[in-house]
C-alpha cells in the first residue's frame, strides 16, 4: 500500500511561528492558494487529523471525497507553550530547559515527545489496518508537521532524527 504523508497548509500560527497544537485554527488565504496550485497524489482513502487546518487542506487537496478523522493523529500538545513563540518564551527557565534537551522533555502541562510518538504510531497502525481491510492501495494523511515528524522517526528508513522530517506547510 502506498501511504502519503500532507502537511495541512499554512494558518496564521504558522507563519507567525507559534506552537500550534491544539489551537484550531483555520488556513490563511494564503495557504489555500497555495494548496490549489498543487495537484495532489491520487488516493482512494483520505483520513486527517480532527483539527480545522487538516480538514480544511484535505477538502482543497481531495474534493468531494470523503475524509475520515482520526484522533490520535492530532498534533502535540504544547501545553504551557501552545500558540506562543520563541520571543514569547525567551527567558521562561522551561522553555530553556526544554530547548537544552533538544526537544525530549516533556511540555509543561502537555504531552512528552514519547507519549506523542507512541500516540501518532498507535492511530497510524489502525488506520493502515483499516485501509488495508478496505482493500486500499494508496492513503493519504494529511496531518501535522509534528505528526509527520513522530511518524516518519519511529517507522522512517532510513532511521533518522526527529527533526530531520521537517517538511513545509503543504509539504
Amino acid at each position: 500500500m502506498k501511504v502519503i504523508l500532507i502537511r495541512h497548509g499554512e494558518t496564521l500560527g504558522n507563519r507567525e511561528k507559534r506552537y500550534v497544537g491544539i489551537t484550531d485554527e483555520s488556513l490563511t488565504a494564503e495557504g489555500r492558494q497555495a494548496l490549489s496550485r498543487v495537484p495532489a497524489p491520487p488516493a482512494e482513502r483520505v483520513y486527517a487529523s480532527p483539527r480545522r487546518r487538516c480538514l480544511e487542506t484535505a477538502a482543497i487537496l481531495y474534493p468531494g471525497q470523503p475524509v475520515f478523522q482520526e484522533p490520535g493523529l492530532a498534533e502535540c500538545d504544547f501545553g504551557e507553550f501552545e500558540y506562543k513563540n520563541y520571543r514569547e518564551l525567551a527567558g521562561n527557565p522551561d522553555y530553556q530547559r526544554w530547548i537544552d534537551s533538544g526537544g525530549t522533555i516533556g511540555f509543561p502541562g502537555g504531552e512528552t515527545r514519547e507519549a506523542f510518538q507512541r500516540r501518532c504510531v498507535e492511530a497510524f497502525r489502525k488506520v493502515l489496518e483499516e485501509s488495508r481491510q478496505a482493500g486500499c492501495q494508496a492513503l493519504a494523511l494529511v496531518v501535522h508537521g509534528g505528526t509527520i515528524m513522530a511518524l516518519m522517526s519511529a517507522l522512517g528508513v532510513p532511521e533518522t532524527s526527529y527533526y530531520d522530517w521537517q517538511l513545509p506547510n503543504g509539504g
